[in-house]
């Protein structure tokens, strides 16, 4: 299972708030281009539908590939009293002919993107991933050279860290500790729940104090 929060930053702050992971990870940043495809099961495979997502790593010499499914998240009374959502996943990775499987399998494209940006991962009471990314739709099918933001201008921003039945609750308040140090760029939460953007004066003079505090000039 994983933790995991999410938010949006305009695209002039992510410098910004670049500067401000590297301070707070120390660690390079590692960076990303990954073609997603998500993949629905068709009626011969049941009457509940399935969703499974196919993501190729297009930043690697030799790009390698992953499949993910997400299941539900823990819900009742204990569940509303986290601020980040916890929920199954289980992710592996696979040879270049995963989408042959599934297609044969009876699954269908459902649709795609492109997500191009950098991630953060460290360990901070939790090992946890910080991933800034632009979202791309594709205008052809598989076209990643020509795809465009969805969104222009904003790019999301998630935390996630894998977490167990077991300790779940110990993670999630690493990752919604962690969470705090980065409210002055911008508002995170629960993935459906959304919190907009930090107002524009105010991430701009928070990006400004930590440009200069990190001696970078515009």
């Amino acid at each position: 299972m994983e933790c995991v929060v999410q938010g949006i930053i305009e695209t002039q702050h992510v410098e910004a708030l670049e500067i401000l992971l590297q301070g707070l990870c120390g660690v390079h940043k590692e960076r990303l281009r990954i073609h997603e495809l998500c993949l629905k099961s068709g009626p011969n495979l049941g009457h509940v539908a399935s969703e499974v997502r196919v993501l190729c790593d297009l930043e690697q010499p030799d790009p390698t590939w992953m499949v993910r499914h997400i299941g539900g998240s823990i819900w009742g009374s204990g569940a509303d009293q986290i601020s980040v959502l916890v929920r199954a996943m289980v992710e592996s990775k696979v040879s270049k002919n995963v989408l042959r499987l599934f297609y044969a399998l009876g699954y269908k494209l459902d649709h795609e993107l492109l997500r191009v940006g950098f991630a953060f991962h460290f360990q901070r009471g939790a090992s946890i991933t910080v991933t800034v990314s632009s979202v791309n739709k594709m205008l052809k099918l598989h076209a990643t050279d020509e795809a465009v933001p969805v969104t222009p201008g904003i790019q999301l921003v998630e935390v996630t860290a894998l977490a167990s039945s077991e300790n779940y609750t110990e993670v999630a308040a690493a990752v919604s500790s962690f969470c705090e140090y980065l409210a002055p760029l911008l508002h995170l939460s629960k993935p459906g729940t959304s919190t907009g953007v930090v107002s524009t004066a105010a991430a701009a003079a928070a990006a400004a104090s930590l440009m200069s505090d990190a001696g970078v000039t515009t």
